[in-house]
């Protein structure tokens, strides 16, 4: 059975061997989506900084995917015990993608998601 903190490393592993290491940047912090000058509704790129060298990155694309996650730790989860620490309650999720896209003009919309760990025997995990 493989559980949530089993699928990262799966799917990263797969990431790696589709499109090569070299085109993987880990570690950066994207802080500022870009917009395009030719159409101002269009991003074109983001700017970040790495967050273990000294290094700042501009990244230039034709098409741009905010998969920041949402804001799961905004508020306390109701998972006790051994649930309570699973890595699908990310650090990262602080809504941190919803203020880049509207900043950049985005329209936000369907907010009513809420994160419920689905249930088994035996397991659980980030689906729901």
């Amino acid at each position: 059975m493989i559980h949530g903190e089993s699928y990262k490393p799966i799917i990263a592993e797969a990431a790696k061997m589709a499109i090569g290491e070299e085109n993987i940047y880990e570690r950066v912090f994207i802080f500022e989506l870009l917009k395009d000058k030719n159409d101002r509704n269009a991003v074109a790129g983001a700017v970040g900084f790495s967050v273990r060298q000294p290094k700042f990155y501009v990244f230039k694309a034709k098409a741009v995917l905010l998969a920041t996650g949402g804001a799961t730790l905004l508020f306390r989860p109701r998972s006790t015990g051994e649930a309570a620490g699973r890595t699908w309650y990310a650090i990262f999720d602080t809504g941190s993608g919803y203020y880049m896209g509207l900043k950049a003009g985005a329209m936000l919309t369907q907010f009513e998601h809420r994160f419920i760990p689905f249930r088994f025997k035996d397991g659980y995990g980030p689906v729901g």
